[in-house]
C-alpha cells in the first residue's frame, strides 16, 4: 500500500499479542512510535505495556508496576543495560527487563511477559482491533 499524500510506502503490518486463546491484534505497526510505550487492554481485562525500540523490535510486559500497584509501565523510559532492553518505571524508577520481565533492581520482583509478533494482516481476532495506539 502506498501513502498518496507523501508518496512513501506505508507499513501495513499489525502487532499481535499472545493470549491463552491464541493471538489477538492490537494495532497497526505504523501507529507506534519507536522508543515510546502504549497501554493495551487485554481480553481478560488486564493490561500490557507494548514497546517498540528504534531497531523495530516489539516487546510486551505487564503494565502494572509491582512496587506501587499503578498501571504505568507503558509510560516508562526505555534503555538498555548490558545489551538487555529495559523499561524504567516512571514512578520509582525500577528497571524491568523487556525480555524476561525480571526487575533489574530487585531480584524478588518481576512482571509478566507476553509474546509479540508482527503479522501481515488482521488475523485471529478475538475482538475488534484497537486503533488508538
Amino acid at each position: 500500500m502506498t501513502d498518496l499524500t507523501t508518496g512513501t510506502a506505508r507499513d501495513t503490518r499489525v502487532i499481535q499479542l499472545a493470549d491463552g486463546a491464541g493471538w489477538f491484534t492490537v494495532c497497526e505497526r505504523a501507529l507506534l512510535t519507536p522508543g515510546r510505550g502504549v497501554a493495551v487492554l487485554l481480553p481478560d481485562g488486564g493490561q500490557a505495556a507494548l514497546f517498540t525500540d528504534r531497531a523495530g523490535r516489539a516487546y510486551a510486559i505487564g503494565n502494572r508496576d509491582p512496587f506501587t500497584g499503578a498501571y504505568v509501565l507503558s509510560r516508562g523510559l526505555l534503555g538498555s543495560a548490558g545489551g538487555r532492553p529495559f523499561v524504567a518505571s516512571p514512578l520509582l524508577k525500577q528497571r524491568f527487563d523487556l525480555v524476561t520481565g525480571a526487575c533489574l533492581d530487585d531480584d524478588e520482583a518481576r512482571v509478566p511477559v507476553f509474546g509479540v509478533r508482527l503479522a501481515s494482516e488482521r488475523t485471529n481476532l478475538i475482538r475488534e482491533p484497537f486503533t488508538g495506539c
